[in-house]
């Protein structure tokens, strides 16, 4: 099924609107899902609006919410989210990160008290708008365990960062073996995954999506993963004083509903001007030529801005539109189709 960009955008907005997120960041929010959409990513778009829109209305998220100043000293900001949505929260959050790196070349805001906030990419943009590197970092709930381990630990830890080349390189990607948004997204058409994404207690693969989703996601690349989302938590809940992985309450469990998650998300940001050398933007490009002359392709190449989706249509999975029109009946909206 497709619905237009725009529509999407609209129809969205409007939801989070009705469950009580003030205007401006619930449509910050619709644009951090939908493009996620756009991306090609569904996993991280409009699957899991209904999940917020659950939360909100049971209390595990603060549709009210504000961002906060727990501290700031020089470059470095400490921000409380009062359990609102991650969305607009790491967008201010990366925003601010742009005007204290041209302030003193570099910067990093923490989130703490924060929720999910969808595809990291998206938060890049920012920085890269302004020519300056970003490295954003966030934790959710534990389904990682070490190598060799019978319990979660780490959430899938993901990891993006944005370089001012052109085109812009976009990192972002889990350090679990594949992102959670896609079982979620298999378990949701009632499918399987391979062998690989997923574990039990006692180390045997799960290909059910199902029984996956609440399962152990396997680290990437095994003790590698595990070291770098290990540092993926240190840098977001350990930096910041919020929840733990093993502590989060799991958006994908009903009877987390109720529970806020205390997610917290860390952005470094960095003017590559104020290191001195006006070549820094060149070399940049170089390697992003270099990708490209080699027969690669640069990551993050085909992504569209977040603020420039176009007029285009995006493909929406039959049951997920189903979700999403039985809560726009629910709140006494038009459907989405």
């Amino acid at each position: 099924m497709t619905i237009s960009i725009k529509d999407a955008l609209a129809y969205a907005t409007s939801m989070l609107v009705a469950v009580g997120v003030p205007e401006t960041n619930a449509a910050k929010t619709a644009r951090a899902i939908v493009t996620s959409d756009v991306w090609g990513n569904p996993s991280h778009g409009l699957m899991r609006l209904p999940f917020y829109l659950q939360r909100i209305t049971m209390g595990g998220v603060n549709g009210e919410a504000e961002l906060t100043t727990i501290s700031e000293r020089g470059a470095i900001t400490s921000l409380d989210g009062q359990d609102g949505l991650g969305h607009w929260q790491v967008w201010n959050a990366a925003e601010l990160g742009v005007v204290k790196a041209k302030e003193f070349g570099i910067s990093l805001v923490s989130v703490k008290n924060s929720s999910h906030c969808g595809a990291l990419g998206v938060y890049l943009y920012p920085a890269l708008d302004a020519g300056q590197i970003a490295m954003i970092f966030t934790n959710g709930p534990a389904v990682m365990p070490a190598v060799g381990g019978n319990a979660p630990l780490l959430s899938t830890s993901p990891i993006a960062s944005g370089i001012p080349s052109q085109p812009p390189m976009i990192i972002d990607l889990s350090t679990s073996a594949v992102a959670r948004g896609k079982i979620a997204s298999a378990a949701k058409a009632g499918g399987s995954i391979p062998e690989g994404w997923a574990v039990n207690a006692q180390g045997e693969a799960i290909t059910d999506a199902k029984e996956a989703l609440m399962g152990m996601l396997a680290p990437l690349g095994g003790a590698k993963g595990f070291a770098l989302g290990l540092m993926v938590e240190s840098l977001s809940a350990g930096l910041s004083g919020g929840a733990l992985s093993r502590n989060v309450p799991d958006m994908f469990n009903p009877d987390d509903d109720t529970k806020p998650q205390s997610i917290s998300h860390t952005v470094i940001t960095i003017d590559p001007s104020d290191l001195g050398d006006s070549a820094a933007y060149e070399d940049f490009n170089a390697i992003a030529a270099s990708i490209t002359a080699t027969g690669g392709r640069i990551p993050g190449s085909k992504r569209v801005h977040p603020n420039s989706l176009g007029d285009g249509a995006i493909n929406i999975a039959e049951p997920v539109m189903n979700d999403l029109n039985a809560w726009s009946a629910k709140l006494g909206l038009p459907n989405f189709s």
